[in-house]
């Protein structure tokens, strides 16, 4: 029987691959063996797969990738070169592409399928298989990890014995932050944009591990904790199988972003078009802790309506913004959405004047509703005015304004931490898509994505509450309020936060 030599080089590959969990997940950098390690899990366990009683250990398994070009120059490639057709057999490269390797007493039949293609999403519903590996899981939607929990541990059958070991194995570059492996594996909490409904579906199962490589490299900082270069991480792993330059050339030319998913293993974003906002620096505008409340001073809200609405809590204190909340929701209307800011409002702004800015399309009837969006918050006991402005570039400018203005030495403009959806915006998902055209060529206007409601409600506030007049042409001054002298946000203790409507969806 052809033989072959595998020694897994690294802690957690050896423990990934000793681990008979039904669920095992494995995150790495670039170049740190991952996908090798799950090409030869399948073929461990079908050796592993007890014999029937014609003495054949019979195993069946899929391998899914997110797309066909991905699924045909990767996952079949590095397959291939460990199982090449010459000594293994036949690899069928009709749809559904699939190699059946006969030798000795096994008997593996392994499926590739590509999620884009709808023949191939359908055969996975319909497949009877031992386990399923699931290659750049972070590419695929948790509702496909359900559906292949349905559909393994049904081959063999229990006439045969039925499978040894069933289960599903995934391997993935770093997920964004609310990706549901970033999420299932205890890295982050559920965000608030996450539906209530959706929220027990991302709790971890007993039978669920992730497992989480060492970075390629290790950061160099300065004095201000600043990245200045990488050195080698004498603790990444398959480094016996990579070029000693391997990671040296590879950062070359990367964004930091970039090198943060890629190559140390960090949770992001890799945004592929253009920042709306390049003036924005997290170290600067993001803040360490929870921004407080300041009593007495009116809160501006930001909305954007339709059935993704999104809200943006704002105050100004002493010549500075400070963002302190958002409420993001999915398939909600407007009626249920002014019940989550009123108790937004009672609980959070009690002691505060609010002043909501939304859509000025908002002041428009639907098609099926007598009742505007604006009625139904003024008929809520909200004060909601249309903004005094929807063009794009004069309210992206009223934010710009604010990211790029210091007062008395400090940023202007400050979001509190938690409003994780407006900062990942700021970080680049709020972006100018590229165009498929030749060079650096970008859309005039933002793309429409999961990124852009919550911006468009930043704006309809800022817009809304004077920072554009000057823009539009209107030099009025905004009414000025000042936060009593003992407020200081720096040094002033967060309040504790009460359980509002919104928070608990």
């Amino acid at each position: 029987m052809q033989t072959f030599s595998y020694k897994p080089d690294g802690k957690v590959l050896k423990e990934f691959m000793r681990n008979d969990s039904f669920f095992r997940g494995l995150r790495g950098p670039v170049g740190s063996g991952k996908s090798v390690a799950c090409c030869v899990e399948v073929f461990r366990r079908a050796l592993a797969q007890k014999k029937n009683d014609k003495g054949v250990r019979r195993s069946r398994w899929a391998i899914i990738r997110n797309t066909n070009p991905q699924l045909r120059t990767t996952t079949i490639k590095t397959w291939l070169d460990w199982f090449p057709e010459n000594t293994w057999g036949n690899f069928r490269w009709e749809v559904p592409y699939t190699h059946l390797i006969k030798k000795g007493e096994i008997e593996l039949e392994v499926i590739f399928l590509a999620l884009d293609r709808p023949e191939d999403v359908k055969k996975l519903l319909s497949l009877e298989l031992t386990g399923i590996w699931v290659n750049e899981a972070r590419e695929i939607p948790k509702s496909i990890i359900d559906a292949c929990t349905m559909r393994v541990g049904r081959f063999p059958s229990m006439r045969e014995g039925g499978p040894s070991w069933s289960g599903i194995i995934c391997d993935t570059n770093a997920p964004e932050e609310d990706h549901w492996w970033a999420i299932m594996s205890g890295e982050v909490p559920v965000p608030d944009h996450i539906p209530r409904e959706e929220t027990r579906m991302l709790v971890k199962p007993d039978n669920w591990f992730f497992f989480t490589q060492p970075s390629g490299m290790l950061e160099k900082k300065n004095k201000d904790g600043e990245v200045q270069n990488y050195t080698h991480n004498k603790l990444a792993e398959n480094k016996k199988n990579l070029l000693g330059t391997y990671y040296d050339n590879t950062i070359k030319g990367k964004t930091k972003s970039w090198i943060d998913v890629y190559i140390m293993n960090k949770l992001g974003t890799i945004s592929e078009g253009k920042p709306v906002y390049q003036m924005f620096v997290s170290e600067t505008h993001v803040s360490s802790e929870e921004i407080p409340v300041a009593d007495g001073t009116p809160v501006y809200i930001g909305l954007d309506f339709g059935l993704t609405p999104a809200g943006v809590f704002a105050q100004k204190v002493r010549g500075r913004w400070l963002i302190q909340s958002e409420i993001v929701a999915f398939d909600m209307g407007i009626v249920r959405f002014s019940e989550i800011l009123r108790e937004e409002i009672a609980t959070k702004y009690a002691n505060c004047e609010a002043l909501i800015y939304g859509d000025p399309s908002g002041d428009f009837r639907a098609q099926t509703d007598e009742s505007t969006p604006f009625q139904i918050l003024r008929g809520a006991g909200l004060r909601a005015l249309p903004a005094p402005s929807n063009d794009v570039s004069m309210r992206i400018e009223a934010v710009n304004k604010s990211l790029m203005a210091m007062t008395e030495g400090i940023p202007s403009f400050m979001v509190d931490f938690r409003c994780r959806q407006l900062i990942k915006g700021f970080e680049g998902g709020y972006q100018y898509r590229r165009m498929q055209v030749s060079g650096e060529r970008f859309t005039d206007k933002p793309d429409k994505n999961m990124y852009s409601h919550i911006h468009d409600a930043l704006q309809y506030l800022m817009l809304g509450a004077g920072e554009g007049r000057s823009i539009i042409g209107n030099n009025k001054p905004m009414q000025s309020f000042n936060a009593k002298p003992e407020f200081d946000v720096f040094r002033r203790r967060p309040k504790a936060r009460r359980n509002g409507l919104w928070a608990r969806l």
